[in-house]
């Protein structure tokens, strides 16, 4: 045997010693390559190489995938991350907007006449305290100018008009007492209309600028009415629940807590 054959030789007796771990699934064992001519060991050998290359082959392609699934679950993750962030986010904006209510100043005290005789032509909900209105008088004061709104809100036909006497009176007699009632009648004939954003931004301004007014627990609670409507509920159950920490013992709590219960 020359020495050129000898170094072939030798130079595949090496790549054995490589491809032993990778060759118990060679179609031919490592131990029949000592056998037979050199022609077989050649033969043999390079089955076994060819072997070890499939078995990269196979580990490279198993090692793509599972980058891939990584790549996959990474994703996934930062999608999930994204989607924690906005409830977080959510849940502050909720929080703000109910501080806001609470913290109003306690800036006006509820008109001495209340509206039930108007309260059939309204309410999501029964709440709203009141007694029976005065007769409309055209006076040009305050009080005569409430009472022939309150009188257009027990007429069905003249909703429209009552929504545009109110408007006036607010901006006619900022310093009324019937202020909160106002507002509180513009919330409810907006949400009978179906204008529920106009409904609770009036709602909101009743908790907010007049806190202990008789109409704030009951506007408290329609703005949670709206926001369940609107089909959010956790900022429903969050004003909910602030009408009866806020104003406990008051029928606005007592109708919270029903639809906390029902919730």
């Amino acid at each position: 045997m020359n020495s050129n054959l000898r170094h072939h030789l030798l130079s595949l007796s090496l790549l054995v010693g490589i491809a032993a771990p990778w060759a118990a699934t060679a179609q031919a064992p490592i131990s029949s390559v000592g056998s037979g001519s050199v022609e077989d060991r050649v033969t043999q050998l390079e089955r076994i190489s060819n072997a070890h290359s499939q078995l990269l082959t196979q580990l490279q392609q198993q090692l793509s995938d599972n980058q891939n699934d990584i790549d996959s679950l990474r994703g996934q993750i930062q999608e999930s991350q994204y989607q924690l962030n906005q409830v977080v986010e959510r849940q502050k904006q909720i929080l703000l907007q109910i501080d806001s209510l609470g913290s109003g100043a306690a800036a006006g005290q509820a008109g001495g006449t209340t509206d039930q005789g108007a309260a059939a032509a309204a309410a999501p909900d029964a709440g709203a305290s009141a007694a029976t209105p005065a007769a409309p008088v055209q006076g040009g004061d305050a009080n005569s100018d409430y009472n022939a709104a309150i009188a257009m809100v027990q007429d069905k036909s003249r909703q429209d008009e009552a929504i545009a006497a109110f408007q006036s009176f607010i901006k006619k007699y900022p310093d009324s007492t019937y202020q909160p009632n106002a507002n509180y009648w513009l919330g409810q004939l907006n949400y009978n209309k179906g204008k529920k954003d106009d409904a609770a931004f009036y709602f909101a301004s009743v908790v907010k600028n007049y806190p202990k007014s008789p109409k704030a627990p009951d506007a408290m609670f329609k703005v949670g009415v709206i926001m369940q409507d609107k089909g959010d509920t956790a900022k429903a159950k969050a004003v909910y629940q602030q009408v009866i920490k806020q104003f406990p013992n008051t029928e606005g709590a007592k109708q919270a807590q029903k639809r906390l219960n029902a919730m």
